[in-house]
């Protein structure tokens, strides 16, 4: 008995070592900035890798928490999937991070894998710390989350940490053409929410016209009454700053914008070549040299289709406080940012022009989209 008491004792100093190991690369994968830029010269895919041990790491977790809840507790088991998980899984999600960089796969989609891994790191944390070292299987209450850390239970934990690694995994099998578009959509349901939102707010006025109050203290109470709580003020009916001329005017430039955030989607990000690609050349077939790549024009468009949706909330603040110079700034801040939108992507990735070019470069289109620069 003495001997099986021993190895018994062995086992669980072995465990706690173990878990010690697997914790302290947690907390290092964690605090690293996994972003950083591959030195390595080999054309590894990260986004394969990141499937590949999301998976891992998924089917692990699954074996590690039915260990940690169900008789006989066995630490040796427990310890050797820590072991394999420390050798596999876990450095190579951080490596995918590393080679994921933003010269191969763009700022965005590099930003967005360190996110994800980062969430997977985060929450096998939290299933580690709970791993009994005791000998004894969890309690009901660890297990379930019904105890001192209500909704915090093993089983809560590993189903964060099957999101987290789905997370990346769908990151993986989208693509980075699947990533753009998903991002790009995202900055259009932005636009045309605030699109409505000021539609709304138009067709309110439009009503509020027909309704105007005749009583002078009426109308002076409400004017208060907007100053103190910032209420949305009427257009006067008079409109004397012509207002509703602007109004009228942003919005039906909006509804273009959003169209041309359809036809980019169709027209560029749904014929983007395979990227990364080890034999892409750094600059596109008949493009200068001071043009951008594919990958930096990418997270340049990017970058401008994020700030339109911001410039079009600050554009109805001004009109809801009918502010004629703030409107008139963010109008043509707005609509010329969403011309310079056009110009980046007017050439296909080949540095040819399409029908997609064609379209933008119609005086209509421009004539409504792009203002005088001097007004930005």
């Amino acid at each position: 008995m003495a001997g099986t008491g021993s190895k018994e004792e062995l086992n669980l100093t072995a465990l706690k070592a173990t878990v010690s190991t697997a914790s302290a690369l947690i907390v290092q994968l964690q605090s690293t900035d996994l972003a950083a830029q591959s030195k390595s010269q080999n054309a590894v895919d990260a986004l394969q890798l990141a499937h590949d041990a999301a998976s891992l790491i998924r089917a692990h977790t699954t074996k590690l928490s039915l260990l940690i809840i169900n008789k006989p507790f066995t630490p040796t088991a427990i310890s050797t999937i820590l072991r394999e998980m420390v050798a596999g899984p876990l450095p190579a999600l951080a490596s995918a991070v590393e080679h994921c960089t933003a010269e191969r796969y763009t700022k965005a989609l590099s930003a967005e894998l360190q996110y994800r891994a980062k969430k997977v790191f985060m929450d096998l944390s939290t299933l580690f710390n709970a791993i009994p070292l005791d000998g004894e299987i969890l309690s009901d209450d660890a297990k379930n989350g019904t105890g001192a850390e209500k909704g915090n239970g093993s089983l809560a934990v590993t189903g964060k940490i099957w999101e987290a690694c789905d997370g990346v995994i769908d990151l993986t099998k989208i693509g980075l053409a699947g990533f753009i578009i998903r991002k790009a959509e995202g900055y259009r349901d932005l636009l045309k929410d605030a699109l409505e939102e000021l539609q709304d707010w138009a067709e309110e006025e439009s009503e509020g016209e027909d309704e105007d109050v005749v009583d002078g203290k009426e109308d002076s109470a409400q004017t208060d009454f907007d100053d103190i709580f910032g209420s949305q003020r009427h257009i006067p009916s008079d409109d004397p700053d012509s207002i509703r001329p602007r109004l009228e005017s942003s919005l039906k430039r909006l509804r273009l914008l959003m169209l041309l955030y359809q036809a980019v989607t169709k027209r560029r990000f749904k014929t983007l070549p395979p990227l990364p690609h080890p034999q892409l050349p750094p600059e596109p077939e008949n493009k200068s040299v001071d043009d951008l790549g594919i990958i930096k024009c990418l997270d340049e468009v990017l970058d401008v289709m994020k700030k339109i949706p911001d410039i079009i909330d600050e554009l109805a603040s001004a009109f809801y406080e009918l502010d004629t110079t703030e409107i008139d700034k963010r109008m043509d801040q707005c609509f010329f940012t969403g011309f310079a939108l056009a110009e980046l992507l007017v050439k296909n990735w080949k540095g040819e022009k399409d029908e997609f070019s064609a379209w933008v470069g119609t005086p209509a289109l421009l004539a409504q989209i792009k203002l005088t620069k001097a007004g930005c």
